[in-house]
């Protein structure tokens, strides 16, 4: 742009100035919006790839050009996976270029669920796809490292720059002291103090140590802790939709949000469940007040954005089947009046809603008022400039692949994934198994054979095999809906023909073990068939199988307990960690070679 065209620009639309101090620019922007463009502001919806356009028909989502020319929207969750870091990073860039066409060109802020392990639940977190494979969180807590965990942050952060990804919807810092809660796998386990001091080193990680043009900003959830669930059912679901403290703990749950406050966080989700029996109003956290404004605004002194958990307003539709907004204990509620409690409890943006309509009618009706409007967009438009999304909303497209899964970033994940393995059993009687020395005539299941003849001689039948390798998913119902199948809950134990097949091979040669434990599985009858038993949180078939040959020891430390049965389970109180009678294994477990 020449002198000219700059000064001009900056006489048109003197918030461009990026030497007048932001919260000066933040003024001069909404002096000059309509009550539709604040509205806009508001929304922190889905997005899918595609022509911007065209209504995208794999997520039944409205086209980008509907969002942001007519409802005035600029905050959006991408979903699905790229096969490149240059695919995604140009479609950004056409996003930003329409929005820069608008009357103000406010930028897109593009958010994403976590990208870089091994999750595939578009409720929750996306495959990897061209980004670097990690462990879950869980499998980051197993390692203990802080600088692991910081280190993990700023690749994550490399890459999400390099495609335009400028908010991070994690981390995830609830306690998982309900062991049949389906959303484990993402935080970093059961202790509060090992889980603040990761989650301040994540925060670090995407943040960096100063916030600008060079960060990612964290919406740290789900506040204020969503690890109590009644039976661990997941509010999701009208079902799950209580939390409950028999324990008393309250408190203890929110002792890592309060770290990652001092931290920094920029950004806080409220969780979906309400509170039953405690001192604060019985709904859904994103329509509490007195968790909102009087507990994170006031007690706790948050003043960063507040986006609620996505879908509170309005009913939808995922995988052709129905589903209600989550309001929980508002469900009489129209969807107005939801809005209304959502801006009356202190929170500014609505996630996963689209419908600023109502909003507009809230203000032009008088139910709520432009100076409440006023407060929550100068957070947003806050944020947006500290980004420095004004300045630069355009990526390098050309770089993004040189960035985006480059070697020594996938190298670092493949390391990580090796160092999470945990070692439970190794042998009985004094005897290890492990490590597999030479070239063992191998028989897998559930590893990819020719991976697994990298490492010995894979053979047909157990009858054949001098070491016999399983891996076993961590048990789970199914559940009615396709959606909440994808949510793993109920019984942690393994069904009685997986427990007889393990026993059958055991018969054969000597059986090793490995669980994904997105959940802490009931592994007693296991550990009586297996002659030795791993678990992981993400971890590729080379990299455990290189633990289990001895060429990387395992560094592996349980981030929870391993209940016992599902009657300990079930007596156990949802809030209060390490609460199962006589565990398996203990929060630390972990063998060393």
């Amino acid at each position: 742009m020449t002198d000219t065209a700059t000064e001009t620009a900056l006489a048109t639309r003197p918030w461009l100035d990026a030497q007048r101090p932001v919260a000066e620019r933040v003024e001069l922007l909404l002096a000059e919006m309509t009550l539709e463009e604040k509205a806009g502001l508001f929304f922190h919806t889905m997005i899918g790839m595609g022509p911007l356009d065209e209504p995208n028909p794999t997520f039944s989502l409205p086209s980008a050009v509907e969002y942001v020319e007519r409802r005035h929207m600029s905050h959006f969750n991408l979903l699905g996976v790229a096969p490149t870091g240059r695919e995604i990073a140009e479609w950004h860039n056409a996003l930003q270029r329409l929005a820069a066409s608008t009357r103000l060109g406010i930028p897109v802020t593009l958010s994403t669920d976590p990208r870089h392990s091994f999750t595939d639940n578009p409720g929750t977190a996306m495959l990897s796809g061209p980004f670097s494979q990690w462990p879950e969180p869980l499998g980051l807590a197993a390692i203990r490292d802080e600088d692991t965990v910081e280190r993990f942050a700023d690749i994550a952060r490399q890459e999400y720059l390099a495609v335009g990804l400028r908010v991070a919807l994690h981390p995830q810092v609830d306690l998982a002291t309900e062991p049949r809660w389906s959303r484990q796998a993402a935080t970093f386990g059961e202790d509060a103090e090992l889980t603040s001091r990761l989650g301040a080193a994540y925060v670090r990680g995407f943040q960096g140590r100063s916030f600008g043009a060079g960060s990612v900003s964290t919406m740290t959830k789900h506040f204020p802790g969503g690890g109590p669930q009644k039976d661990g059912e997941d509010p999701h679901f009208a079902h799950g939709r209580e939390q409950v403290y028999p324990g008393d703990a309250f408190e203890l749950h929110l002792r890592p949000f309060e770290a990652l406050i001092e931290a920094g966080t920029r950004q806080m989700m409220p969780y979906y469940g309400m509170p039953v029996g405690t001192a604060y109003e019985e709904v859904g956290f994103g329509f509490n007040r007195s968790v909102i404004t009087g507990l994170l605004r006031e007690r706790l002194g948050f003043d960063g954005l507040v986006c609620t958990d996505w879908g509170l307003i309005t009913d939808a539709e995922i995988f052709g089947q129905p589903f209600p907004a989550r309001a929980w204990g508002v469900e009489h509620l129209t969807p107005r009046e939801r809005m209304k409690k959502i801006i009356d409890a202190g929170a500014d943006q609505f996630g996963g809603e689209a419908c600023p309509e109502l909003l507009i009618d809230l203000v032009e009706s008088g139910d709520v008022p432009v100076s409440r409007i006023d407060e929550s967009a100068r957070r947003i438009l806050r944020e947006k400039f500290e980004l420095g999304l004004f300045e630069s909303s355009l990526v390098d497209a050309e770089a993004a692949d040189a960035i985006v899964g480059k070697d020594d970033f996938r190298a670092e994940g493949e390391k990580a994934q090796r160092a999470s393995i945990t070692l439970l059993v190794n042998g009985h009687d004094g005897e290890p198994v492990l490590p597999l020395r030479g070239r063992p005539r191998l028989y897998v299941e559930g590893i990819d054979a020719e991976r697994a003849a990298a490492y010995g001689d894979v053979v047909a039948t157990p009858a054949d095999a001098d070491v016999i390798v399983v891996r076993l998913q961590a048990p789970y119902e199914e559940r009615p809906t396709v959606f909440e199948s994808l949510f793993h809950s109920g019984s942690l134990e393994f069904p009685a023909e997986v427990v007889d097949h393990v026993r059958e091979l055991a018969e054969h040669a000597p059986t090793i073990v490995d669980v994904y434990a997105d959940r802490p599985a009931i592994l007693e009858p296991l550990v009586d068939a297996a002659s030795a038993l791993t678990v992981n949180w993400g971890a590729s078939d080379e990299a455990l199988l290189d633990v289990l040959t001895g060429r990387f020891s395992p560094q592996g430390s349980l981030p929870f307990d391993l209940p016992r049965s599902m009657r300990a389970v079930e007596e156990s109180r949802p809030d209060v960690p390490f609460d199962t009678a006589d565990p398996l294994f203990r929060f630390g477990d972990g063998l060393r070679y």
